[in-house]
């Protein structure tokens, strides 16, 4: 029995070992761990052998599913056939639980998302993206890859870009290469600052991120010129602060933590 690569989920089925074993290997012990997307249990087989990980696991297709019941004794009431994107966690797991899997490339940023939703009880992650967008997590500030997904992550785990996987390492290949990636949760216990309004000043200084940020903040300076009951030269006294002479791309986190609170 063999599960059908299906292009709307995303699936591309990792066949080369070596690689599986070392994502597995990766994922630091002793933790509760679950497995996003186990497709045909090419992590599963090696997270199994791990007695210091307590694994569940979480797979949306049906054919998958079937796959691991019957090729892997002892799944029921580890496997959930559901969308994880969709999960209420906090049901599955009471503690802090790690996260590992190859994520579905089209979905890798909800799924980031959604791990920042529960960052508290998220310790670490590992997992196999598109390198592209590995790299773009990874990346500090001051290049052309580091966006929204490097600010936002970056707040709350440490990156590290562990190794990168050639496309001849999947059934069917994928056409971009691969990256595995480990997150660690930091110390940090608080921005500092209101986190919606962070959310959405990162957001809103990437969507023009070529242009100065007092071009794409125009808004949120606005919002503030309002709230303050501002002059025309008050505010643009305001907008005279050096940082909105900079492009988004150059800003770190402390950065824009330290915009949030100009704003706010």
């Amino acid at each position: 029995m063999e599960v059908r690569a299906k292009k709307a989920l995303g699936q591309h089925f990792l066949t080369d070992q070596r690689i599986a074993q070392d994502i597995v290997a990766a994922l630091h012990s002793p933790c509760e761990a679950l497995e996003v997307g186990p497709g045909m249990g090419v992590l599963t087989q090696y997270l199994l052998q791990r007695e210091d990980v307590d694994l569940k696991l979480v797979e949306i297709d049906g054919e998958s599913v079937d796959y691991l019941l019957t090729h892997f004794p002892g799944m029921q009431g580890r496997l959930l056939q559901a969308d994880f994107l969709n999960l209420r966690l906090e049901k599955i797991f009471p503690e802090r639980f790690s996260v590992i899997g190859n994520f579905p490339y089209n979905i890798s940023s909800q799924i980031f998302f959604k791990i920042l939703d529960y960052r508290e009880r998220v310790p670490e992650v590992v997992c196999m993206i598109q390198k592209e967008v590995a790299e773009r997590i990874a990346e500090g500030p001051g290049t052309k890859t580091y966006g929204i997904l490097s600010v936002l992550l970056q707040a709350w785990y440490d990156i590290e870009y562990l190794f990168s996987v050639g496309s001849g390492c999947f059934a069917p290949p994928p056409k971009v290469e691969s990256a595995v990636i480990r997150l660690t949760r930091n110390t940090r216990t608080s921005l500092g600052c209101d986190e919606s309004l962070f959310k959405a000043v990162v957001k809103t200084a990437f969507g023009q991120r070529r242009k100065m940020m007092r071009n794409p903040l125009k808004p949120l300076i606005a919002a503030k010129a309002a709230r303050e009951g501002w002059s025309d030269e008050e505010k643009a006294a305001f907008t005279a602060n050096p940082v909105f002479e900079r492009r988004p791309e150059t800003l770190s986190v402390e950065d824009f933590i330290d915009l949030t609170n100009l704003l706010t």
